[in-house]
């Protein structure tokens, strides 16, 4: 490792950041936080910029138009983009998760293994929903992961993954599985600012038996009760790829009069939380709030509009993590929570080669935020 002028804490390498194609914005916040973060080197970007283009057959490419020998490598992508289009025999073709991940591929190799290690941070995990065999069926997450690695990814960051466990497919890799517990709390903080942390008043539900256990870490820092639904669902078809859900069942304390925190990993077309919102509101639920870490929003936004003029919803919190939907951000509804400086912070502690426990494990933070709340 080498030492930086003005410090006297050793770095893996000099630091480049790589944004794929759609998170430029994102990619931009980070840059400012670690200039600001890293004033004694005085450099005026840590972006090593690359160029993916297309023939006009849809084949691709990469060139990274400067040099990175020797250096601490972090490509920061987003594979759910589909705002990002190219042309194609003339047409206007949306960028797919396989095309974002075909073009990673491509960064890769671009690089040449000149680089001193090679860091990708996904958020939403190439298909983190196929990571296990209940047939005969692929296991592309895996296979994914098993192939970044042997391309020479030395680590590999992702945000609240829909099962942990995938990383068991590269045990002799770098995997970090992130949550946004933290900047959630806050947001939901500032955007409501009576919300009641009592027992009394507030409760925590998971959306089925599979988020559980992200839905007891909340309940726990926050002292909270929690509740589930599962999911009852007719395994004799398959649309759009998955069983259809028949029902969603409530198990857990009576919510009649209380605030509801629902805590999920996605919305993927968003039913079965309004579903859910709809059965809670039915039971009597005074307000309801919505943690998701990925708003993916595939069947649009009109379900969310008539949810919330319905009154079913109060707000709906999702991190800036990924593609964010045309006219999201000017919903009553919708809150961005920004995870631009979070991300910054676990960069600079691993271009360091330190540990980033700290910041994996918020809870110290979340026991300040609360008692600042109650000096209040």
């Amino acid at each position: 490792m080498t030492e930086l002028a003005g410090s006297s804490t050793p770095i893996v390498g000099k630091l480049s950041i790589i944004s794929m194609k759609g998170c430029e914005e994102i990619t931009a916040r980070i840059d400012a936080y670690l200039k600001m973060f890293r004033e004694y080197e005085d450099v005026d970007t840590y972006v090593t910029h690359v160029n993916c283009p297309r023939f006009g057959t849809g084949e691709g490419k990469c060139v990274v138009s400067e040099t990175v020998r020797g250096h601490d490598v972090y490509i920061i992508c987003d594979m759910f983009n589909h705002g990002v289009t190219y042309k194609m025999y003339g047409y206007e073709e949306h960028m797919s998760p396989d095309d974002h991940y075909q073009d990673l591929k491509r960064i890769i190799a671009a690089l040449g293994g000149k680089a001193r290690r090679v860091t990708v941070v996904m958020p939403m995990l190439y298909e983190g929903r196929q990571h296990r065999k209940s047939s005969r069926e692929s296991l592309d997450c895996a296979i994914a992961l098993q192939e970044l690695t042997n391309m020479g990814v030395a680590n590999i960051i992702t945000f609240d993954a829909h099962d942990p466990r995938i990383q068991n497919a590269i045990p002799l890799s770098g995997f970090d599985n992130v949550q946004p517990t933290y900047q959630m709390i806050k947001a939901l903080v500032k955007a409501v600012p009576d919300i009641s942390f009592d027992k009394n008043d507030t409760v925590v539900i998971s959306p089925d038996e599979g988020g559980m256990s992200r839905c007891m870490y909340y309940s726990s820092v926050l002292k909270l009760d929690l509740g589930m639904f599962y999911k009852r669902r007719n395994y004799s078809v398959i649309v759009d790829g998955k069983n259809p859900i028949e029902a969603h069942e409530y198990l857990g304390r009576d919510v009649s009069g209380k605030d509801v925190i629902i805590v999920d990993d996605m919305i993927s077309s968003g039913e079965s939380v309004l579903d859910i919102a709809d059965k809670l509101k039915a039971q009597g639920a005074k307000r309801i709030f919505v943690f998701t870490t990925f708003g993916l929003f595939c069947n649009g936004l009109e379900l969310f509009d008539n949810a919330y003029n319905a009154g079913k919803i109060d707000k709906v919190f999702t991190t800036n993590l990924i593609y964010r939907n045309p006219g999201l951000e000017g919903r009553e509804w919708y809150w961005e929570v920004d995870m631009s400086k979070y991300m910054s912070f676990l960069i600079d502690t691993l271009n360091h080669d330190e540990t980033i426990s700290h910041l994996l494990d918020p809870v110290t933070r979340i026991n300040n935020l609360m008692e600042k709340r109650i000096k209040k």
